[in-house]
């Protein structure tokens, strides 16, 4: 069976949107499903990687750190007023660094659709499936 790349994407809720990151590790899976995150607001291929933005999260379980991550993207994005592209995740046990990078809100060319509030637990999972590959997903309320 072919290696597939990291990759996201989104599936049907409701009213709300379904984000998943699959990877080769839980830290790539993470990182994926920021970038489907981001893509419920805008074309993440359209938002420059220009400034830096570190971000921490402390949980035991893997799904509770999930949206506790997700949370820490969607409040970066609130309270500064930017969109990120890329995602780098360290974990280390209990404890998630990243740095994420982004730029400023641009209506014009960012375009953004919706604004996310923030990751749910429904459909909430984190598991790596018998090919080696990890899934991270959620639902997050817009």
């Amino acid at each position: 069976m072919a290696r597939s790349k990291p990759h996201w994407e989104h599936f049907e809720h409701g009213a709300d949107i379904g984000v998943a990151g699959f990877g080769w590790s839980l830290a790539a899976a993470f990182e994926q499903a920021a970038l489907a995150l981001t893509a419920v607001v805008s074309d993440p291929a359209a938002v420059r990687p220009e400034q830096p933005v570190e971000i921490r999260c402390e949980e035991t379980d893997a799904e509770l750190l999930l949206v506790d991550w997700l949370n820490a993207v969607a409040y970066a994005m609130a309270t500064k007023g930017m969109l990120f592209s890329r995602f780098e995740v360290v974990l280390e046990g209990p404890v998630l660094q990243a740095r994420i990078w982004g730029e400023a809100v641009d209506p014009e060319r960012h375009q953004p659709a919706v604004e996310v509030k923030g990751a749910t637990y429904t459909e909430l999972e984190v598991t790596e499936r018998q090919d080696g590959v990890w899934v991270a997903r959620t639902v997050v309320d817009v």
